[in-house]
């Protein structure tokens, strides 16, 4: 799938099929969270890729707005360091992540934001910060992908001023 045609279609997943995904598909994921751009190079993320059943069962019993984590084959934990750019480059990464798997057909949803307690589950240090929980699975239901109700491109961009519309 193309880079443009995956914005234009992912969704939000909040319900997966068991079926496990590919580690190969897995490594992807995470690999494009790694090759991501990060302001000055400084990568200060840490993504703790999480598999195991129990464990995820742990998450989706601590997160109250992402309990289907628990039924995720699979979600990444993205910890921060807490320097000036580590939110945005985090973000930036996490949305690489999303649409590589959303090209590959595996649907994902960010989970919260800034989760102390997901740190303990999953022994993350106390001087990072979980930004988000990640969750990652084929989807559970057929989706129309790309129905998005969105508001028109001119009430949302200008173009050389604001308020000069976009044509």
């Amino acid at each position: 799938m193309e880079a443009f045609e995956a914005v234009r279609t992912v969704l939000a997943v909040r319900r997966y099929r068991a079926e496990p995904l590919q580690e190969a598909t897995v490594r992807r994921i995470v690999e494009a969270g790694r090759l991501t751009a990060s302001s000055m190079n400084l990568q200060p993320w840490h993504f703790v890729v999480v598999q195991d059943r129990r464990t995820l069962a742990g998450l989706g019993g601590i997160v109250r707005t992402g309990r289907y984590v628990a039924e995720a084959p699979l979600a990444i934990a993205v910890a921060v360091e807490r320097t000036r750019f580590a939110v945005s480059d985090a973000s930036r990464a996490i949305q690489s992540m999303m649409l590589t798997a959303w090209a590959e057909g595996v649907g994902s949803n960010w989970i919260g934001f800034v989760m102390p307690a997901v740190n303990d589950v999953l022994g993350i240090p106390a001087e990072l910060d979980v930004l988000a929980l990640v969750s990652f699975g084929y989807p559970g239901a057929r989706l129309g992908r790309g129905k998005k109700q969105r508001k028109p491109l001119g009430d949302v961009a200008s173009r050389e001023r604001y308020g000069t519309p976009f044509e």
